[in-house]
């Protein structure tokens, strides 16, 4: 070739082409990461994208020159060369903004070409005009606008390719296509433009301080751009492969694989069809570390126990972090007697004691199996049965593992079913309650009556309280509930004042939930304000676990009811987790004696523990109230104990309001 006097090498000019595409295709790589990306990670991979493909244009440029052979001696004006590589780089840089844009349109792909092209351009000029010759570059006008119209036509298309392979951070041939266009543009610019150019030639200028006069100093500009772009390529990739995978893929706290990890390790790894076992691990009791030492000890007891699995399961399977204390371990090639195993040895270490800044603790955890692909042949189905096994084993009383069957899946169902249905229930009216008298074996009188929740479910008819309510426990459903409730049973007891029925007070169970936000005052303030009933006439019953939570906090809003004149109860006394140094504390009418010690009054161990609690309950001024009393043999115990008011079927079952007015009559002499 011979343009301007220039002679070219026809492989050199396929090197630079070939130089140009690589740096293009290095850059697209590089953007590929953006769709995948937000905030500041997102901006880091755009600009190494702009930085790479802005230098490749641009070394692309000066190979070119330098790779030609001029009848003259030539110079480089430094600040001029710096200058057309800045505006090679901030057009990558708008161009590929456009290009990755979320809300991607024909106009934006347009534009981005249209940049592209433009800066393509104008750093072939401003980059041509940094030389001086003995001569002036003089351009043919339809030329250069061929040059022009290549760059944009090629830009264009290249980045209108860039929707094949946006979300495609691999190999793809449109992305190798896109790269292939932009070298098109640049080289295209470049040659077509020097082939339409004159030289005329006019007295040398000499030489001066401020030019690049050799081309020893021009290629080591170039070879320093090349390796700074090599050098973005480099370190993008180093910190994909080995800091921002490892923060996308992996738990900071415990360096386990997440949820991300998860995905993949199921996409690549775990092969479904064969057999494997899915464990769902959940810890019992977790949130009471977090609330009573604080979440820096629940975190270094979260590390403890992910060690613990990582070493039960060494390198037979893979243990995730899901979030909070939930775990998931795969054991693929594991038969179900194997799982079985596996999940013993699980509980076993983690019910190990862990010593942590001075503190001695312990934990048990709950486990949930599903083996594939008999529970499923992909990671949603393996994930579901074990977490719905896991909650078998939660309801049965922790510290378990349970393998998924079909019947736990018909009760999860269910469970479902009735929780969508309960948070309808409430505007549709479907509760009721029902009441159980409390009765004074001595006095042969109705001294209270118990308040109980029952639903009446349109299509399941009547649903156990033991069904529901952990459903509206778990949900929070629980506190409007009580809410009506409060409102129900003191309007009504109000009716059977007025009508000289019953003249009795009331108890309603209370939730912890009810505790919390501290507004348990004014709400029960406000039920007795709107239905007129004197406080004393109501009376909450709250277990021992309610009272222990929070005791402080507890007692206080306690304390505010038992001065406005409700009474309060402690239900079930003898099965919680209180202290009996904490008893004489809680500001308490009644203590009841839970049914499992009547059902067994016979066992001379369960008949001293009912002495003592009424010995503890006349010792504290109290109150005492035997609960599941259904036999002459358990009324003359407890009466020879000193018990005199007695619940149970013995005496009645709980009762609707209607029916409730016939026992008062038959019961009133």
């Amino acid at each position: 070739m011979d343009q301007m006097g220039i002679h070219y090498n026809v492989w050199i000019v396929l090197l630079s082409f070939a130089l140009t595409a690589t740096a293009a295709y290095s850059a697209l790589n590089l953007i590929s990461q953006v769709s995948h990306s937000s905030g500041r990670v997102r901006r880091l991979w755009l600009l190494s994208g702009a930085c790479v493909l802005g230098s490749g244009i641009w070394a692309m440029h000066f190979v070119g020159l330098m790779a030609g052979r001029m009848p003259v001696n030539i110079g480089y004006h430094p600040g001029t060369a710096v200058l057309s590589l800045l505006i090679s780089m901030l057009a990558s840089l708008v161009s590929l903004g456009l290009a990755v844009h979320p809300r991607q349109g024909l106009g934006q792909l347009l534009a981005g070409g249209v940049v592209l092209g433009g800066g393509i351009s104008a750093m072939h000029y401003v980059g041509m005009s940094s030389l001086e010759t003995a001569g002036n570059i003089r351009y043919e006008p339809s030329a250069q606008a061929l040059s022009i119209m290549i760059a944009m036509a090629a830009s264009y298309t290249a980045v209108f390719l860039f929707r094949k392979f946006r979300d495609q951070a691999g190999f793809s041939r449109w992305k190798l296509y896109s790269a292939m266009f932009i070298g098109l543009a640049v080289t295209g610019t470049h040659y077509t433009s020097l082939r339409a150019s004159t030289m005329v030639y006019d007295e040398w200028i000499g030489k001066t301080s401020y030019l690049l006069n050799t081309d020893v100093i021009l290629l080591t500009g170039v070879s320093f751009v090349t390796l700074f772009m090599l050098a973005i390529s480099g370190g993008a990739v180093f910190l994909d492969r080995h800091v921002l995978e490892r923060m996308a893929f992996h738990d900071p706290l415990t360096d386990l694989p997440n949820r991300h990890g998860l995905e993949r390790y199921f996409q690549n790894e775990f092969l479904s069809k064969t057999p494997g076992a899915v464990f769902f691990v959940d810890l019992d009791r977790f949130k009471s570390i977090n609330d009573t030492l604080g979440h820096d000890i629940g975190d270094l007891l979260l590390r403890e126990v992910a060690g613990r699995l990582s070493s039960a399961i060494r390198d037979r399977g893979k243990v995730f972090r899901l979030g909070g204390d939930e775990f998931l371990i795969a054991l693929p090639d594991c038969e179900e007697a194997e799982a079985e195993e596996t999940a013993q040895l699980i509980l076993r270490e983690i019910k190990r004691s862990y010593s942590i800044q001075g503190n001695e603790l312990y934990i048990t955890a709950s486990v949930g199996i599903s083996m594939a692909p008999v529970h499923g042949s992909d990671r949603s189905a393996l994930m579901k049965a074990a977490d719905t096994a896991l909650y078998t084993s939660k309801d049965s009383g922790k510290n378990k593992f349970s393998m998924f069957d079909q019947e736990m899946n018909n009760n999860q169902v269910r469970r479902m079913s009735l929780e969508k249905d309960l948070r309808k229930a409430l505007a549709r009216s479907e509760f009721m309650v029902v009441y159980q008298p409390k009765w004074d074996s001595l006095m042969n009188v109705t001294v209270g009556l118990e308040a109980l929740l029952r639903w009446r479910h349109p299509e399941h008819g009547m649903v156990s309280p033991a069904e529901f309510i952990p459903i509206a426990e778990e949900t929070g459903l629980i506190v409007p509930i009580t809410y009506w409730m409060l409102h129900e049973v003191c309007g009504q007891n109000m009716l059977w004042h007025k009508a000289n029925v019953a003249n009795v007070p009331v108890s309603i169970n209370m939730s912890a939930r009810m505790f919390d936000g501290g507004s348990l005052f004014d709400v029960v303030e406000e039920a007795l304000t709107r239905s007129g009933l004197a406080p004393q006439y109501l009376e909450l019953e709250i277990t021992e676990s309610i009272a222990m939570n929070n005791m402080e906090e507890t007692v206080a809003q306690l304390s505010k009811l038992r001065a406005l004149g409700v009474r309060v109860s402690l239900d079930d006394f003898g099965t919680g987790f209180s202290s009996l140094g904490n008893l004489d504390e809680i500001p308490v009418n009644t203590l009841k004696i839970d049914q499992v010690f009547i059902r067994k009054s016979k066992m001379h161990s369960k008949k001293a523990i009912i002495s003592n609690i009424i010995a503890i309950a006349s010792n504290l001024d109290m109150e005492v109230v035997a609960e599941g009393v259904e036999t002459p043999e358990q009324i003359e115990l407890l009466q020879s104990l000193g018990c005199r008011v007695m619940q149970g079927y013995y005496y009645g079952r709980p009762m609707p309001v209607n029916e409730l007015g016939q026992w008062f009559v038959q019961n009133t002499a």
